[in-house]
């Protein structure tokens, strides 16, 4: 408990010690008086001096007493109730803070400390909380962006260059607007493109949620990622106009006038942009699109945006020109309630009809015929997904390369085409870094044919012998059959809950504890599951244990007898992942060809309206 303590003894003259019964040999002083107890005396409190809106002495534990404790001390003794909140601390030229939370003593005060303490006006005191409550949320964002980047950084990576993750159930796949799957320039081209995608794809999602001031600095680092890519290569396809379009429509929505001029800029690039990808008048967007006007609301946000920075600008005509262009697109999109109800009286989803309405123009057999095509790319999307799945399957069978990376099972297949088997070439091709040639050198030397062939079948008779609970091998290629369920990066989501959580026993790629690769209990085990007691349980733990170091070891044996470089095996180590960041933005990907193309306009509609409004306004007056 902290009082106030005055003891009129201290610095006083010593006459007037002598006055109040000071004691007369010095040596009484250091004289202590026998404890009436066996307890331990209190440890002493430090002292500190307190100036400016309360002034006075705190006995305090600078050990154990935090700032936010001194602050609310100092406001009890201003008195009148005063908030906590609002008592400012100085010390040593510095604002005591609350975050983060630490004693006064690893704040930097000592005994006889002195402090500065201040009262703030009650308005005051919400706006420096309300300051820091904003600082703090803006750091917490700054952190997230940076987290989103790697997170896209590192899918992109594995992603392209073949190296995979045992608990990942997704692939990553770039696809045209007919549902093809796409090469695209150089590797590292590749890797930029699919991480500008997933970076815009997660913004857009963001402006769905109405969360636009998250949306746009996303979108930036989306705009970031997409220059990182060959610019002739990029300029083909029309996803860069599209988000220069997203990113002025955040500013639109913001209202965020300063923004005014690199708005106009940006909407001239997507201009020519979406022009040079189209064609003129999206001529040829109507051919790739079987006449179908799917393009029809992307140019509705385009004009009204261009009219809305027209308008500011002072160009009067040019704004009354764009956005009644706009209006007369926006009216095309109004889809008639009784087309879509015939629709989904033939079975289709509400969404679905008002989508194949608007782009083809109400037309009921067209709006069918796009229908039943794009069920058909669901059929075939799901047969490739499964395909995809039965390859990862098989390149996991194989194991990874030094460098964490999955067998390439087009070179593979040309080995075996000359007559090698399918393990052996397999296997040649793992541990030389997928060099076909190197693999090859190898496949034909008898030498070291024969070496390899050993020990592929020295594995081979450890993994039958299925002591205990099996091998870490044949656990790790359940768990991947269980896990594996491949889709399409801009196909469909992975089968992921919302959150991003992995399924149970998904975390670390192992079945249920207990059970084998089959579900059946190990041997071993009694009848409740449970392994052998004692040294029982000991003897298996240290037989797997020595199954994993001994095949650890002759990978490394091998590795150096094919005149690979042990060093370069355990030099590219599998990097620390954020998983629930790479699941949000994989769950983002919805590979909808036609969903950047489907934009809600009542919000244009409405925007539109009030533009025209304020230009006959101004015409009148």
């Amino acid at each position: 408990m902290v009082t106030d303590i005055y003891t009129p003894h201290i610095g006083a003259p010593k006459s007037h010690r002598k006055t109040i019964g000071a004691p007369k040999h010095s040596s009484q002083l250091l004289r202590s008086t026998p404890m009436a107890s066996d307890e331990a005396p209190a440890p002493a409190a430090d002292r500190i001096r307190v100036v400016g809106k309360w002034v006075g002495a705190l006995e305090v534990d600078l050990g154990a007493w935090t700032v936010p404790m001194l602050r609310a001390e100092v406001a009890r003794r201003v008195g009148d109730g005063v908030d906590p909140e609002r008592v400012g601390l100085i010390f040593g030229g510095r604002v005591l803070k609350d975050d983060p939370p630490a004693s006064l003593r690893e704040s930097g005060l000592k005994g006889n400390a002195k402090v500065l303490s201040s009262l703030t006006s009650p308005d005051r005191a919400k706006e420096i909380a309300a300051e820091a409550a904003k600082a703090k949320a803006e750091e917490e964002h700054a952190a997230r962006l940076v987290r989103l980047w790697d997170a896209a950084k590192a899918l992109s990576q594995r992603h392209t260059d073949g190296s995979f993750l045992e608990d990942e159930d997704y692939n990553l796949d770039l696809e045209d607007q007919s549902g093809q799957k796409v090469m695209f320039g150089s590797v590292d081209d590749m890797k930029a493109l699919k991480m500008a995608l997933m970076l815009h794809q997660k913004g857009k999602t963001q402006m769905k949620k109405k969360m636009y001031k998250e949306a746009l600095d996303v979108l930036i680092m989306a705009e970031e990622a997409f220059s990182l890519c060959d610019s002739k290569l990029i300029e083909k396809v029309d996803n860069v106009p599209m988000l220069q379009l997203d990113i002025v429509w955040c500013y639109f929505v913001l209202r965020d006038v300063s923004c005014l001029e690199v708005a106009g800029t940006r909407l001239e690039k997507a201009r020519v942009g979406f022009e040079r990808s189209h064609g003129k008048d999206s001529s040829r967007f109507r051919i790739l699109q079987a006449g179908r006007q799917a393009d029809l609301a992307i140019y509705v946000r385009l004009e009204l945006l261009e009219g809305v920075v027209a308008y500011y600008n002072g160009r009067t005509e040019k704004a009354r020109g764009s956005l009644t262009s706009a209006q007369a697109k926006y009216l095309q999109l109004q889809v008639p309630d009784e087309a879509i109800s015939m629709l989904m009286d033939m079975g289709y989803e509400a969404r679905s009809a008002k989508r194949a309405l608007k782009m083809t123009g109400y037309d009921i057999q067209s709006s069918v015929d796009l229908l039943c095509e794009e069920r058909e790319k669901k059929i075939r999307r799901k047969e490739e997904d499964r395909e995809r799945q039965r390859e990862i399957l098989e390149q996991m069978k194989y194991g990874k390369t030094p460098m964490n990376k999955a067998v390439d099972l087009q070179k593979l297949k040309g080995l075996t085409t000359i007559g090698f088997e399918k393990y052996l070439a397999a296997e040649a091709l793992r541990i030389n870094e997928n060099d076909a040639e190197k693999a090859l050198d190898l496949l034909t030397n008898p030498e070291q044919n024969c070496i390899l062939q050993s020990k592929i079948q020295a594995k081979r008779s450890r993994a039958s012998r299925g002591i205990g609970a099996g091998s870490s091998s044949s656990r790790a290629a359940a768990a991947r059959t269980a896990l594996i369920n491949n889709s399409q990066a801009f196909a469909s989501a992975p089968p992921h809950a919302v959150d991003g959580n992995a399924p149970p026993h998904a975390g670390d790629g192992n079945p249920p504890e207990g059970n084998d690769a089959n579900g059946n209990l190990p041997e071993g085990n009694d009848a409740d599951g449970n392994p052998p007691e004692g040294n029982d349980a000991q003897f298996l733990d240290s037989e797997e244990a020595m199954n994993n170091e001994e095949t650890e070891k002759e990978d490394v044996d091998m590795t150096d007898e094919v005149a690979v470089d042990d060093e370069d095996t355990n030099s590219h180590p599998v990097p620390a992942r954020d998983v629930s960041m790479e699941s949000e933005l994989a769950h983002d990907l919805t590979g909808d060809a036609l969903d950047d193309y489907d934009i809600e306009v009542s919000d244009e509609g409405q925007a539109i309206a009030e533009y025209l409004s304020l230009l006959e306004s101004a015409a009148s007056s």
